[in-house]
């Protein structure tokens, strides 16, 4: 399985970004898939994450009501639509998969910068 993440950049405080995570190999023994962020300095938290069918997702208190994640099973994608962005948020965002053996795989890193 390979994930590799685009839609990173520069966003103004209070604006809006979609980072998507295309995944490819063999996507169909992937099941949760994720978000997670490391800032600098900090260590790597878990932003979102969501079910194999998508019904069950889970966002750190930092997010919720501003973050939502979302997979497309057919076309092998993964997003993060990002609202209301803050300063915080920016972070070198990676993409997260789990396979069915337990295994699990990151992408390579997509940077959030957030200008105030």
């Amino acid at each position: 399985v390979q994930l590799v993440e685009s839609g990173g950049g520069l966003v103004q405080a209070g604006g809006s970004l979609r980072l998507s995570c295309a995944a490819s190999g063999r996507t169909f023994t992937i099941n949760t898939m994720g978000w997670y962020r490391q800032a600098p300095g900090k260590e790597r938290e878990l932003v979102a994450s969501i079910s194999r069918g998508g019904d069950h997702t889970n966002y750190a208190d930092s997010v919720k009501g501003r973050f939502t994640i979302s997979r497309d099973n057919p076309e092998n994608m993964m997003y993060l639509q990002m609202n209301s962005v803050k300063p915080e948020d920016a972070a070198v965002y990676y993409c997260w998969g789990v396979v069915g053996g337990g295994n699990t795989y990151w992408g390579q890193g997509t940077q959030v910068t957030v200008s105030s």
